[in-house]
């Protein structure tokens, strides 16, 4: 079967078009303003931009109707492009800017096979890019800001095989989020200017699926100057959660992720936090999650960061820790024989 191609303008119905062309369209947006959210509810659809910047979404009148409201917000919660329906797969979301919404910039529900690459995901008020219980995820070479949760998370996609690569996070409550997801390899993202560079949570809440963080792989990324302070006041950043400042990188009760060659740096909080270094690893037991064990942490180099640059709260004999260079933590005395040496 051919692949149906249309091609949309400013001032035209993006949702005409994907509602016309159905499954396996590629959907191409001419560089404008399109002041409408999208549904997309098809298998094997490209929607394309000319590029972040160029081609914009922003809120309007364009609401298609019956699409499914943002994962625990009420139907007012508009998303920019929503990616949600049975069997839809194989979606591709690339080079434009989503900018504005009052939920997601991007937000992707069950979706078995989705790509989202080179978008721009501007002052969103709930998520920058939010893939839900979805597998086969990649998130390449996107901009995430502004948003009061996550600027690109991954949650409750227990075999997610994700690809986060790329990306730059800032001016959020977490940089990049992997909440309750296993299976993703992070890779060359830079977060700063956030609340926390990057957590990765296990936490079973009420109501929601299965949870665990397991085998995970979190290598080369650029953690620094996450200073914002969240969860500190009722409705502002982060408020669902506890206090989190100063923090480049937190595994909380995860199983066999493995932390290798990151750069740590120049985290300072700005509030209170329930975490007291730019790294740590942590229990959720208390939370209905785990210990964190088997985790490999290797060769990272974490440095300028107060109060500490590393906070081990984790039966250590349960991690492999090996070259990580670093000057003050906690538990103290730690020596290059424990794989931690100062600079």
């Amino acid at each position: 079967m051919m692949t149906r191609e249309m091609t949309v303008r400013p001032g035209e119905s993006i949702q005409r078009a994907l509602d016309e062309a159905g499954p396996g369209a590629r959907i191409s947006l001419e560089a404008g303003r399109y002041p409408q959210s999208v549904w997309i509810r098809h298998a094997g659809v490209t929607l394309t931009g000319a590029g972040p910047g160029r081609t914009v979404l922003e809120p309007g009148a364009g609401i298609p109707a019956g699409v499914p409201p943002l994962h625990d917000a009420t139907a007012d919660v508009v998303s920019g492009v929503t990616v949600h329906g049975e069997r839809v797969g194989d979606v591709r979301v690339e080079s434009l800017s989503v900018r504005g919404f009052s939920g997601a910039g991007v937000y992707a529900h069950t979706v078995a096979g989705v790509t989202v690459r080179e978008v721009a995901a501007e002052d969103n008020a709930v998520w920058g890019v939010y893939l839900r219980e979805s597998s086969g995820c990649v998130v390449r070479d996107c901009r995430a800001s502004g948003s009061q949760y996550g600027g690109v998370a991954l949650s409750f996609c227990p075999r997610s095989d994700a690809l986060i690569t790329g990306n730059e996070s800032f001016a959020n409550a977490f940089g990049l989020f992997v909440d309750n997801s296993s299976g993703a390899r992070v890779v060359r993202n830079s977060c700063h200017g956030n609340a926390i560079g990057m957590l990765l949570l296990n936490q079973v809440y009420e109501g929601e699926p299965e949870g665990g963080v397991r085998d995970c792989l979190v290598i080369g990324n650029d953690l620094r100057a996450n200073g914002l302070a969240a969860g500190a006041e009722p409705g502002g950043l982060g408020a669902a959660g506890p206090p989190i400042s100063g923090v480049g990188l937190a595994l909380i009760g995860t199983h066999r992720v493995s932390v290798v060659d990151n750069r740590i740096h120049d985290n300072h909080p700005s509030g209170e936090s329930v975490m007291g270094a730019a790294f740590v690893i942590g229990s959720s037991k208390e939370w209905g999650g785990d210990d964190a064990l088997d985790n490999h942490v290797l060769w990272n180099r974490i440095t300028g960061n107060s109060p500490l640059d590393f906070q081990l709260g984790a039966d250590l004999t349960r991690q492999v820790c090996a070259g990580n260079v670093a000057d003050k933590g906690d538990p103290p005395g730690l020596t290059a024989a424990d794989g931690w040496r100062p600079r």
